[in-house]
């Protein structure tokens, strides 16, 4: 039966538009895998049974899906890129890839997605004894989602490449990989309107290094047993929320120069220093849990017209270390909670009756002379300390919370949910 007029040429467009016969080719162990990649036609599958494939790049020149059936290795003979993506809309899915080239100098990588492989997919692979786990440069609306990647894990981390290494691109989606025993397990430079999400990041040098990035997300990632968690510098409107750092060996989350952010929801725990925040203007920070750091917050280098408001501070050594010519004002509506907070409320209002301020002259001489703290609980330190706030001449800027809450906002225990919160370190994990 003859299709109406009007419905005819858009269905012949869209015949046209389709591959004509979109075929599955399956490649078993012993045959060559380039020779059935460069075989397919565009749009076509290329299933590859389980078993080891030993290549020297595997090059991908046209759209198709390379799919792996019941997890086959590739490997690249350490020689190399083990593959490389050179056209758009290539997917490459169940696959364990590994065996790069070592080579620093050429930077060799498990999956290199070269300039203009667009819409390029990784998905559901293990990405193994690579020098960098991924490499992606000037591709845009890539998608690497729910991999599993590890670096070179018996040698140093200065000797390592990244896990995924983002370059010059728009519209990423980095959601629900396990990265570790990289250099860096996220490296992202100038590289928009992107989200990372669900990413499990540790035992690296930094979980996130990132810079000179604008309008993206980073939600709901766990950084753990780094030296650095998350570290967002040279960057504006991002939004930071529902993450995890905990357990780094210097910063929990780290913002330097960075604008028109929002910081919220986070846990931020059991860090040197759980937030670094420095150059930071036109900020908010809300509702984070910033518990049982040596030190909750360092302020520094001009770091001010921020919203800091609604945050928790508990049990943190030193709440907040601040470095600056004139106080700094915190605190909003909901007003943040300080654990170490000695007012009082005679009204019940739940707010303190005077303000909260995180430095006075014994902790500035704590700083410099830290053998003092052995003697903070004695008479002379707590007069000197009450001298300090009688007697302003003897003040010191600090960040000042006019009305702090009585009662810290979130009532969800503080305890990172995650297995690995006590994985100890072996002689060849540390992130250094």
């Amino acid at each position: 039966m003859k299709l109406p007029l009007a419905l005819s040429a858009p269905a012949l467009a869209l015949m046209l538009a389709l591959p004509a016969c979109a075929a599955t080719v399956q490649v078993t162990p012993g045959q060559d895998l380039q020779a059935a990649v460069n075989a397919a036609a565009p749009g076509d599958t290329v299933e590859v049974l389980r078993g080891v494939y030993r290549v020297n790049t595997l090059r991908i020149d046209k759209a198709l899906t390379l799919r792996g059936i019941g997890r086959p290795t590739v490997s690249g003979g350490q020689q190399g890129d083990t593959i490389r993506v050179a056209a758009p809309d290539v997917v490459i899915d169940g696959l364990i890839v590994r065996d790069s080239g070592t080579s620093l100098k050429d930077q060799n990588a498990g999956i290199y997605i070269q300039p203009g492989a667009h819409r390029a997919v990784v998905r559901k692979s293990d990405l193994t004894y690579n020098l960098f786990g991924l490499w992606i440069e000037k591709a845009d609306g890539v998608q690497v989602l729910h991999n599993t990647i590890t670096g070179l894990r018996d040698v140093n981390s200065s000797q390592r490449g990244n896990g995924v290494q983002l370059y010059n691109t728009q519209g990423a989606r980095i959601e629900g990989n396990h990265i570790s025993f990289v250099r860096d397990a996220l490296y992202v430079d100038v590289s928009h309107h992107a989200v990372f999400k669900g990413n499990r990041l540790h035992h690296s040098r930094y979980g996130t290094h990132y810079m000179n990035s604008y309008y993206n997300l980073w939600e709901d990632n766990d950084t753990y047993n780094n030296r650095g968690g998350l570290a967002l510098m040279e960057v504006r409107d991002q939004v930071v929320r529902n993450n995890r750092a905990w357990s780094n060996s210097d910063h929990g989350i780290m913002l330097r120069t960075l604008q028109d952010s929002v910081i919220e929801n986070n846990l931020v725990a059991d860090n040197q220093r759980g937030f670094f925040i420095y150059d930071v203007e036109y900020a908010t920070l809300r509702g984070n849990r910033v518990v049982r750091n040596t030190v909750g917050v360092h302020l520094s280098a001009g770091s001010t017209r921020n919203v800091v408001d609604g945050n928790d501070f508990i049990g943190n050594r030193e709440q907040v270390r601040y470095v600056g010519a004139r106080d700094e004002r915190w605190g909003g509506p909901l007003g943040n909670y300080w654990s170490n907070y000695l007012g009082w409320d005679r009204d019940g209002n739940g707010v303190g009756d005077v303000p909260y301020e995180a430095n006075d002259m014994v902790d500035r001489l704590t700083w410099r002379h830290p053998t003092i703290k052995l003697l903070l609980a004695s008479p002379a330190v707590q007069a000197l300390r009450l001298v300090g706030q009688q007697f302003p001449v003897l003040r010191v800027p600090t960040v000042v919370d006019p009305k702090p809450r009585m009662q810290p906002l979130a009532q969800s225990p503080v305890q990172p949910d995650t297995p690995e919160r006590n994985l100890q370190r072996d002689p060849q994990s540390s992130p250094h």
